[in-house]
């Protein structure tokens, strides 16, 4: 993967283009995790040689795995990063089209990139934290413990 600071002001700004054989959800936690990333937003677009979308069933409280194993573009992939255990943590969902033009959507598990995927990541100035949440079993983002106004 290869990134660039585009923009330095109060919410930096980064390109992040990742290549073939990249798994998307591990680079971006490593970038993250290199860069010193507490709280950001992000989108892409590009393409997958296979995905695993997940679905959270509310009754098992764990996410129902997806798997796609063909290539896809990413129609649209948004997601945010927020510490949680003291390191960031990336929440992202995704929306792929396969070749006949039907769609698939969910919380996006691990995904192989073929041949780019293109990342816009905006950083905020201020971070985020997740806290678990007793009725879903979930890290959420709790606005009360996150240094934000």
């Amino acid at each position: 993967m290869r990134y660039k600071l585009i923009n330095e002001a109060a919410e930096r700004t980064y390109a992040l283009i990742m290549d073939s054989g990249d798994e998307a959800v591990s680079s971006l936690q490593e970038f993250c995790e290199q860069q010193g990333i507490s709280a950001a937003r992000f989108s892409a677009i590009g393409a997958f040689s296979s995905v695993v979308l997940g679905y959270f069933n509310w009754d098992s409280k764990d996410y129902e795995k997806i798997p796609l194993r063909e290539q896809v573009e990413v129609l649209t992939l948004a997601g945010d990063v927020a510490l949680h255990q003291a390191r960031p943590k990336i929440h992202a969902h995704v929306v792929v089209g396969k070749r006949d033009g039907s769609a698939h959507g969910g919380h996006l598990l691990e995904a192989y990139v073929r041949p780019t995927l293109e990342v816009m990541l905006i950083e905020s100035p201020g971070h985020l934290q997740r806290t678990l949440d007793a009725e879903s079993g979930l890290p959420l983002i709790d606005i009360d413990a996150s240094g934000a106004d």
